[in-house]
């Protein structure tokens, strides 16, 4: 008989209760999921654990149970027309609710299951060869019997496994044991890909039972397994049981903070192990402090594994569980764990191997960081946003504009807040610094376990981190964005701003050419201008116009060429009449302004007061001595590395060529010329010169993989950030 069990709950839910973007806790029909294409295809692959908000559910997952060990009798429940209650023929045997299928939706569940193997998977484990038992593979680990377990009849909804898998809850039950009185999991392997899974999960003890406490305290323990005698060769694991809920099904509570809290039992001796010493505030500093706890947690624990050889391959949400007793994140079970150093004949020199190792760490950690993402910005949970946030990465964006992208996709009045934004913007953008460097587009940019335990994002106000000049320039390049996003500009505003851009051009990674033209290329959004603000103001202008988002493109025709192709790129809208009208959508138009560069070495000069008279110069003169006394004055003083301001530092100057202007209106201003006219020179007024004329730019002071600082003839800088080079999220 075809069954799929289907999760229930005594108390069904309301609707309401629930996000939007989950299904209905009590579907009509829920088919087994099938299993995963490949095991390093995606991290958020394999089956979906159904929701539902109680935490007891009468459920399994599987599909054309075979059991081998004994014969199931299936009653109608009295009130409950749609359950199945299953009883073995023994006694001692206990069944959970089942859900038969109609007889139409057989043979969709059987198609299902043949899908479930997965190539990837038959390497993971090589075959056993024909002579050897399965007492003799497993012989490290113990053998157990069902008579050893009393089978409840519920099952916790965070333990859903795959297509593949029946999933029970048992108690040990045999005195002479060492878990007597315990609750377990036996998870039943049904395939013979689902066998492998669990046979290396087994192997894998091996190597982890060296160091006992952290195995305890990071991994789900597999205590043994049942091996059944039958024909079936059914194999089932008996594991540990770690709650109710895997980390998934907590964050989907509604109420998951203080739950979580009360979970782990926060007080202040246990938030000093992430450098706090308080407890309770606003939620904003809750959220941050539970998520440090959570992400050291997890990463001590997958560090575990990659210190022992092994990389898991599986890190997801479902695949993690908070332990109420030890307060510990738990890894789960290691079924398609890989061997760092895989005996192979194809696979046999040492580069080969590092190459290997290298690449498993880098998969495990893009997990971690899928996973960290969804932890702090709880929209990500629903998956048409998750899959745009995925495309991102497809697409080959950069990693460190994630802010930029994820402030058009996310709904800034959602039901959160916001609050993720808040997290990952704190201590100067150190959140998002972590996500880019776990999400690295290429795997040996990617931070490791311990690099990622030393970040300032995951280390509490009490310790005393020494920040790497990478985090310093991060964090400059963040704070000066914040200020301009307030926009807010007066002197105090403008000056901090002036003063950030200055101290970036003194930690400038990147002074020489090769270096801008590799980073140069791409889509920039003016952020700041250090000159003259015009904007809307209480003057009277001609045509009513405003500007939207203005965007410096370059393009680099070829590798070995050394000039660049900069298009500035203007959108706004006009309004037609002498007042402002309520609908503020008016006529789109775009202005381009196209040039070519070439970019050459330079320097750029900081003259002393006493030597500034009678020197020519085309920009201001920048008094040196003040300027080094302003800038080592603040509390981003000391991160400057000269202990006098030098006389001149390395920039990359532009050399101009023809420019060509091109201007779009729609109708009905593109029939008049005049109105024209009008629209041309108000868009000039309220936008950089610079931008109008490329000319004007003379030198590039300050370029990473996120920012960009471009100075003018008369000394003004521009203040760029990169974007996407698609402007639609979708």
């Amino acid at each position: 008989m075809a069954t799929a069990l289907l999760p229930c709950s005594p108390t069904q839910p309301s609707r309401s209760s629930l996000p939007s973007y989950l299904p209905p806790p009590f579907p009509p029909f829920l088919p087994a999921t099938p299993a995963p294409l490949s095991p390093l295809h995606d991290p958020d692959r394999g089956a979906a654990a159904a929701a539902c908000s109680g935490n007891r559910s009468m459920a399994l997952c599987g599909t054309n149970m075979s059991w081998g060990m004994e014969s199931l009798e299936a009653t109608r429940l009295r009130g409950n027309l749609s359950t199945f209650l299953v009883k073995p023929s023994s006694a001692h045997f206990g069944g959970p609710l089942l859900y038969v299928l109609p007889r139409r939706c057989r043979r969709t569940c059987f198609s299902l299951l043949r899908r479930s193997s997965t190539p990837v998977e038959s390497k993971g484990v090589t075959e056993s060869s024909p002579s050897v038992s399965v007492d003799e593979e497993l012989d490290h680990v113990k053998k157990f019997k069902m008579s050893d377990f009393k089978v409840l009849d519920s099952v916790s909804i965070g333990l859903g496994g795959r297509a593949d898998e029946v999933v029970f809850e048992a108690i040990v039950k045999d005195p002479k044991s060492p878990l007597y009185n315990t609750r377990v999991v036996l998870r039943q392997l049904i395939s013979s890909q689902a066998k492998r899974r669990g046979k290396r999960a087994i192997q894998v003890l091996k190597k982890l039972v060296r160091r006992k406490i952290m195995y305890y305290s990071y991994s789900m323990q597999v205590h043994g397994y049942i091996s059944s005698c039958s024909s079936h060769g059914l194999l089932t694991l008996v594991h540990g049981y770690h709650g109710s809920f895997s980390l998934r099904h907590w964050l989907q509570q509604a109420d998951w903070l203080p739950t979580l809290e009360a979970t782990l039992a926060l007080d202040e001796e246990s938030v000093k192990r992430v450098g706090d010493d308080t407890i309770g505030g606003p939620a904003v500093t809750r959220k941050l402090r539970l998520i440090r706890i959570l992400m050291r947690d997890l990463l001590i624990g997958v560090n575990y594994l990659h210190s022992h050889g092994l990389a898991h391959t599986e890190l997801r949400l479902e695949n993690v569980h908070v332990c109420p007793v030890d307060r510990h994140i738990k890894v789960g079970i290691l079924g398609n764990a890989a061997d760092f150093y895989e005996e192979s004949p194809i696979i046999s020199t040492v580069d080969n191997s590092l190459d290997r190792r290298l690449m498993m760490i880098a998969f495990d950690m893009r997990c971690v960081g899928f996973m960290m993402a969804k932890m702090v910005l709880r929209e990500l949970m629903d998956p048409l946003i998750f899959a745009k946030f995925k495309s991102f990465f497809a697409k080959g964006n950069d990693p460190s504009c994630l802010r930029e992208f994820l402030l058009q996709v996310l709904d800034r009045n959602s039901s959160s807040g916001n609050c993720g934004l808040q997290i990952l913007d704190r201590n100067w953008g150190a959140g998002w610094n972590l996500l880019s460097l776990l999400l690295a587009t290429k795997p040996s940019r990617r931070i490791s376990c311990l690099e990622a335990l030393r970040h300032p994002f995951l280390c509490g106000p009490r310790w005393r981190v020494m920040p790497s000049m990478n985090i310093i320039r991060w964090g400059l390049g963040s704070t000066a964005v914040r200020i301009t996003e307030e926009y807010i500009y007066g002197q105090r505003q403008r000056s901090r701003l002036a003063h950030f851009i200055e101290l970036m051009e003194m930690l400038n990674p990147h002074t020489k050419p090769k270096n801008w033209l590799e980073l140069l290329p791409g889509k920039w959004r003016l952020l700041y201008y250090t000159g003259r603000h015009i904007g809307l103001t209480l003057r009277q202008p001609p045509i009513r116009v405003l500007i939207g988002n203005v965007h410096l493109v370059v393009s680099r025709p070829s590798k070995s060429s050394t000039n660049v192709s900069m298009t500035s790129e203007i959108s706004f809208s006009a309004l037609i009449g002498r007042d402002w009208p309520h609908d503020k959508s008016g006529v789109a138009g775009q202005l381009q302004v196209n040039s070519v560069f070439k970019l050459k070495a330079g320097r750029q000069l900081y003259l002393k007061e006493e030597n500034s008279k009678g020197y020519f110069s085309l920009g201001q003169s920048i008094d040196r001595d003040a300027l080094f006394q302003r800038l080592a004055s603040g509390r981003w003083g000391k991160a400057i590395p000269y202990k006098e301001l030098p006389s001149s530092l390395p920039v990359a100057t532009f050399i101009s060529d023809d420019i060509e202007l091109l201007l779009n209106l729609g109708r009905p201003l593109n029939q008049e010329v005049d109105s024209a006219k009008k629209v041309l020179q108000e868009v000039r007024t309220q936008i950089p010169p610079e931008m109008f004329d490329l000319s004007r730019l003379v030198c590039g002071t300050y370029v990473d993989s996120r920012l960009l600082v471009l100075r003018s003839v008369n000394g003004s800088a521009l203040l760029f950030t990169r974007t996407c080079v698609d402007e639609n999220p979708l």
